[in-house]
């Protein structure tokens, strides 16, 4: 086992099932690549020869790596597609280990594959097999790969599978207030926030947000400024996330969410604790209450550097499906 479940804080909800945290001695991700195409929804399976086995991209985790990083990386070592991850699916657990003894939990994602076509890396797969998800079922070697197909499933035929990411991100750990004497806009990330700004950067591509939002105040520009240079694509300053805008004028803050949600893009949005509050009861309207199961009721709602990840349903107006949090790995 590369870390234990206590290292890793995460939490999922849709409106079928909520997923409190890692428990498991051993963590392992995966996904499960799927496309429209002229006999409706198919998913990719993989062939693993090692255990002559049909089964789904998955793998355990890395030391330092969350769940979703996990989950990318593994579709991009075994089969060499480049992904981003959509909605949750239900975790596995089984046992693993002689004694049976020891519990192992596979975190799953839906993921759509387009039409880019993979490539096995030989060892741990040596071949892939687009099939219908009927036929999937049949195919599949270990009965416990079906609970994330059945949702996947479930999602397609509920057109919930084709969905933009609104992220929402606290920015890093900042230098403490009582130890800066300038403009509050101008304190900067402390050295444990620069280093969480470096891993927020690869948990993010997880994801890779196209449009980033963020409060012009320093911290939050500081934050977001890793991945940015490493996507180039530039960030957008809105002086409604500040915290002195959202004290004095929380509903512009509420506004500026809900213009940003009705974009219906992938979306990542920096601000500070204060403010989010205001985005998470933009983010809780017309939302069922299940899907918000994993969605922070308390301050500080997030650790810094934390992120929340909202799915909107493209062929559902825009309605939320799925919600996510994660804090960053922290040394």
């Amino acid at each position: 086992m590369s870390q234990t479940a206590t290292r890793l804080s995460a939490a999922r909800s849709t409106a079928a099932f909520h997923d409190a945290g890692p428990t498991a001695q051993v963590l392992a991700a995966g996904i499960l690549p799927w496309r429209s195409a002229g006999q409706g929804l198919e998913v990719l399976l993989i062939h693993r020869p090692q255990y002559d086995d049909w089964s789904w991209p998955k793998g355990k985790l890395d030391d330092g790596e969350t769940l979703p990083e996990c989950a990318r990386r593994e579709v991009s070592e075994e089969i060499g597609l480049q992904i981003e991850l959509g909605i949750p699916l239900p975790i596995t657990r089984y046992t693993v280990g002689n004694g049976k003894n020891t519990t192992k939990e596979v975190w799953y994602w839906a993921a759509e594959a387009g039409r880019a076509a993979p490539v096995p890396d030989g060892k741990e797969v040596d071949r892939t097999r687009w099939v219908t998800a009927e036929k999937a079922r049949g195919l599949l070697t270990n009965s416990t790969d079906a609970e994330p197909l059945e949702a996947l499933i479930s999602a397609h035929r509920d057109q919930a599978l084709r969905t933009a990411p609104f992220i929402v991100l606290r920015h890093a750990k900042a230098k403490p207030r009582s130890s800066w004497s300038r403009a509050e806009g101008q304190r900067p990330l402390a050295a444990t926030g620069r280093r969480q700004a470096l891993s927020v950067r690869r948990l993010l591509a997880s994801w890779d947000p196209q449009k980033v939002i963020t409060s012009p105040w320093q911290r939050c520009v500081e934050t977001v400024t890793p991945y940015v240079k490493d996507t180039k694509r530039g960030f957008k300053e809105v002086s409604a996330f500040t915290e002195k805008s959202a004290k004095n004028k929380p509903q512009k803050a509420r506004q500026e969410t809900a213009k940003l949600l009705g974009k219906l893009r992938s979306t990542l949005l920096c601000t500070h604790r204060p403010v989010l509050p205001e985005i998470l009861a933009v983010l809780a309207r017309n939302t069922p209450p299940a899907v918000l199961a994993a969605l922070p009721e308390k301050d500080p709602f997030l650790s810094p550097g934390a992120v929340i990840v909202a799915h909107q349903g493209l062929d559902l107006g825009g309605r939320i499906v799925s919600v996510e949090t994660y804090d960053v790995w922290d040394d």
